[in-house]
């Protein structure tokens, strides 16, 4: 009997936890439907109120987390004996728990604050060219993020604890070390590409097409990809994002009418991102079982479906009469030159989402190195911007001539997004690794995308990526799903034999 009233008091504790968990993540769900509301349908004169309705909510989910019952339920769980599932619900929210405990609601609602005036006043910038108008958003938010840091682990590295908060189970010093192996590839092989005499396309799409053209095309290719209309829908806001859960996700994307091509990439993007997402099991909702495992993981699949799928010729050969239904002029456009196109690599491209698959990476580390600069404490706000140009024409050969296509490109450090951009590089080496264990299993996949099939490649992220949820750390989840440790080796060899076969290195 005894054993018995163990076993159910231990049932009990587990469903009390996911209850109160299932309560606060209803809370950030409400939260990130504002978010997402103020960047695509709130007027900007909403900002103030706006600002204090996601102070609130923020403030309200972590003391839920953290003044309730969670801590006492986790300490009864945690000397018990646990299923898998259990045992990994545990150590997510024992990890987000022992986190937010350290850190004073106060400071939260601060962040979530300024973060939302932020927000405004990056778009305000970001449109005006006027870096000194973001700068004291931008410098307090680098204070609160230190002090937000310090709390957490005094004694760590306050970019490695912000680094943290999108990868719990990935050390930095492993993102640094890919990031070093891409730096090294990728420096001489952009070289070499900007060398040759190799005749690539890199005009299919000249002249101007229409804002409406182009979202009725990307509409067209969401439904080809099988995006889910009845869980999600597509908007325009001024940085492609995705936001959601497995019931509801939503996709926006930009247009610039002189770059149909820009808008196409990011919407199959963020495709990727909704797609993880609408994968998650349901009778999960609202646990780490049913949620996203982190941000490298969600970059790999959004990378793997914009660059492996959406970048392919034979993907091309399948949209290519959709293209000319919608585009004007494109009558003689062929596959093999909307290929080209899409995967020339820039000379003189200073935007992240709008670069080639190579350079990307350059804006990505660029970045990160910014970051951690600012975060340590070595740049002052105020000289971003030149650090920013200098650092362009370091690693690119190409200076900024406006911090609109320079340090204001990009909306995340309005968000306090500081330790985010590894993941972006992170995420496209594993989508290579992903893909090559999905073709090895499945076999070549050019046919299934030139026949507009894709259910195959689907399934197979389904059952290796999106139903575990949190069920595994990073590096586990990676293990399980190619049976080899996380590794570069296999973007390293995919861009150097896509990209020697493209510019005839």
């Amino acid at each position: 009997m005894a054993t018995n009233a163990s076993t159910d008091a231990q049932i009990d504790a587990y469903d009390q936890l996911c209850a109160e968990i299932q309560q606060i993540s209803a809370v950030q769900s409400a939260s990130g439907v504002l978010s997402w509301d103020q960047q695509v349908m709130m007027p900007s004169g909403g900002t103030p109120a706006r600002s204090k309705q996601l102070s609130t909510l923020s403030s309200l989910s972590h003391e839920l987390l953290v003044d309730g019952d969670v801590g006492s339920l986790l300490d009864e769980l945690e000397a018990t004996e646990l299923s898998d599932e259990q045992a990994a619900v545990v150590r997510e929210v024992r990890r987000q728990y022992d986190r937010a405990n350290r850190v004073p609601t106060e400071l939260v609602s601060k962040i979530s604050e300024t973060t939302s005036e932020a927000l405004n006043a990056w778009e305000s910038a970001k449109a005006n060219d006027d870096f000194e108008q973001f700068a004291p958003h931008l410098e307090t938010l680098v204070e609160l993020k230190r002090e937000y840091a310090a709390y957490i682990d005094p004694d760590a590295d306050p970019y490695a604890v912000l680094f943290a908060d999108y990868e719990p189970w990935l050390p930095l010093s492993q993102a640094e070390s890919i990031l070093e192996e891409l730096r090294e590839t990728l420096v001489p092989l952009i070289e070499e590409i900007r060398n040759s005499d190799a005749d690539v396309t890199t005009n299919a799409f000249s002249g101007t097409y229409p804002e409406s053209v182009q979202e009725d095309l990307s509409r067209d290719v969401l439904s080809i990809l099988n995006y889910d209309w009845d869980r999600g829908r597509l908007d325009v806001s001024s940085h492609p994002f995705t936001s959601g859960n497995q019931f509801d996700c939503r996709v926006t994307t930009r247009f610039d009418e002189a770059d149909p091509l820009g808008a196409l990439t990011a919407t199959i993007h963020e495709f990727g991102h909704a797609w993880y997402n609408l994968g998650l099991p349901q009778d999960h909702f609202g646990t780490p079982l049913g949620e996203s495992r982190n941000l490298s993981v969600h970059e790999s699949q959004s990378r793997l479906w914009e660059n492996h799928v959406g970048r392919s010729q034979p993907f091309w050969e399948h949209i290519l009469p959709t293209v000319k239904e919608h585009f004007d002029g494109t009558d003689d456009l062929t596959a093999a030159a909307a290929y080209e196109s899409a995967n020339q690599v820039y000379e003189d491209n200073f935007i992240r989402v709008e670069s080639d698959e190579l350079t990307y990476h350059m804006h990505i580390i660029i970045r990160f190195e910014i970051e951690q600069e600012l975060i340590s404490g070595d740049l002052d706000v105020d000289d971003v911007p030149e650090r920013w140009n200098d650092l362009y024409e370091e690693y690119l050969g190409i200076r900024p001539e406006t911090d609109t296509v320079g340090c204001l490109q990009d909306i995340h450090w309005s968000h306090g997004s500081f330790g985010y951009f590894p993941t972006y590089s992170l995420g496209s080496v594993m989508a290579a690794q992903l893909f090559a264990a999905a073709e090895d299993e499945l076999g070549n996949l050019d046919e299934q995308f030139r026949a507009g099939e894709f259910d195959a490649l689907t399934l197979w992220l389904r059952e290796n990526i999106h139903q575990h949820g949190q069920l595994y750390k990073t590096n586990e989840l990676v293990v399980e799903a190619t049976g080899e440790d996380f590794t570069a080796e296999y973007f390293l060899d995919y861009v150097t034999e896509k990209y020697g076969t493209l510019y005839e290195l």
